[in-house]
């Protein structure tokens, strides 16, 4: 004969008072609100699994109702006939909710953040990256297993980002879902990667290159006015730098102190596209307006310090800006200087393209396959930085022997 149930009346559970000792109030089925002296109210549910007397927590009245935990007794008898135990199933249940909050793409995109992609690029590559997650990934995708995610459900939160014109954005945010998927293959939380199934799906934005000037009467009127620039003298040493030795924007205002060598005359940093270090042999110029400059920033952490802040390197815009106010706006852009030295250097200059674009931090392999390392063609580059810097001082100067181009003369 089955246990009747339901025995309790919600004015009871609500009038029920702690006592000196803990008690319990039945409601049948094996399921009762224990009350203990300091006020708690637990609802609990006995039943014998295997032989086995075993207690399932229900709740915590009243945030748990009567009819709540009824519907969690009944649930687990229904289990019970089945032949499971509740508990148990509980606990797996526990289990998979846990593992699976661990393997949603907003966590295994962090993981990859923090552990992977932090330590391969600089910190605006970082930033700027982590931003374009936030903004057009984690909104429609954050809260999804990874492992279930379709090329699909991908490429509806790319095509959001199609529609606001940002082709290049949903290009970049396309690679960094990919980079994520292939992590999250490599540590076995996923099988396969649909970003690459989205390969020529999205429109192809159309490219435009950055500003530059690459005639010598122009180069020559773009220093006299770098020269006469009457801004701050961090920005003049920097806009004097991007001319001389033509490294990515980022990678200048990020300079540190600790990584120039001026009495070797030599900057080794890790480039923030290329995992490979590079030593860049400075120039006597560069030497000597980091000299200067040193006086001025060489007591903190970075070349180009920021102007509000000393503990942040200079603003991304601040170059460009300048020379923008130096009336060289949509001419010459900070990443310019190195379209500028790239094509002077070898159609006037006569330098090869393997040492130009090892300088430029490009990657550059060998007769063999491999990747030139950090100290490659040092001494034909510290030779081509000098020519380079001896022959924008000339143009400057407006001196009729500008250095001619190389083997002839």
């Amino acid at each position: 004969m089955a246990h009747p149930t339901n025995k309790l009346s919600a004015t009871a559970v609500r009038n029920a008072k702690p006592r000196e000792k803990p008690y319990k109030l039945s409601d049948g089925g094996g399921m009762y609100l224990e009350v203990t002296p300091k006020g708690g109210t637990y609802w609990r549910l006995k039943y014998r699994h295997n032989g086995k007397e075993k207690r399932l927590a229900l709740g915590v009245y009243p945030e748990t109702s009567l009819a709540q935990a009824r519907e969690q007794r009944d649930e687990a008898r229904r289990q019970l006939a089945q032949g499971i135990d509740p508990s148990a199933a509980r606990q797996a249940e526990k289990r998979a909710s846990k593992i699976a909050a661990a393997n949603t793409f907003a966590a295994v995109a962090e993981e990859w953040l923090v552990d992977v992609h932090h330590k391969k690029v600089v910190a605006d590559h970082y930033r700027h990256d982590r931003r374009r997650l936030e903004l057009h990934l984690l909104p429609a995708l954050g809260r999804r297993p990874l492992a279930e995610i379709t090329a699909g459900e991908l490429l509806d939160a790319l095509r959001k980002i199609e529609r606001q014109g940002k082709l290049e954005t949903a290009k970049r945010v396309r690679t960094l879902a990919s980079l994520i998927f292939r992590y999250a293959i490599a540590t076995e939380r996923a099988d396969r990667d649909p970003a690459a199934d989205l390969k020529g799906a999205l429109r192809s934005p159309q490219v435009k290159h950055h500003a530059a000037i690459t005639e010598p009467e122009e180069i020559a009127k773009l220093m006299r006015a770098i020269y006469a620039y009457g801004g701050e003298p961090v920005t003049l040493a920097a806009l004097k730098l991007s001319a001389f030795v033509f490294v990515r924007p980022g990678e200048l205002r990020q300079a540190e102190w600790q990584a120039m060598d001026l009495e070797a005359g030599t900057w080794s940093f890790t480039p923030s596209k290329n995992a490979a270090p590079l030593i860049v042999p400075l120039p006597s110029q560069a030497v000597e307006i980091l000299t200067e400059l040193h006086d001025l920033t060489g007591r903190g952490r970075y070349v180009f310090p920021g102007a509000r802040s000393r503990e942040r390197p200079m603003s991304e815009n601040a170059i460009t800006a300048a020379l923008a106010g130096m009336g060289y706006k949509g001419r010459m852009t900070a990443h310019g200087f190195r379209a500028m030295a790239r094509t002077v250097l070898e159609e006037r200059l006569g330098y090869p393209p393997a040492i130009i674009e090892q300088q430029l931090a490009h990657t550059v392999k060998d007769a063999n396959g491999r990747a030139y390392n950090r100290t490659a063609h040092l001494e034909q580059r510290k030779e081509m930085l000098q020519s380079w810097a001896d022959y924008l001082d000339a143009l400057r100067d407006g001196s009729d022997n500008v250095v001619p181009i190389r083997g002839q003369a």
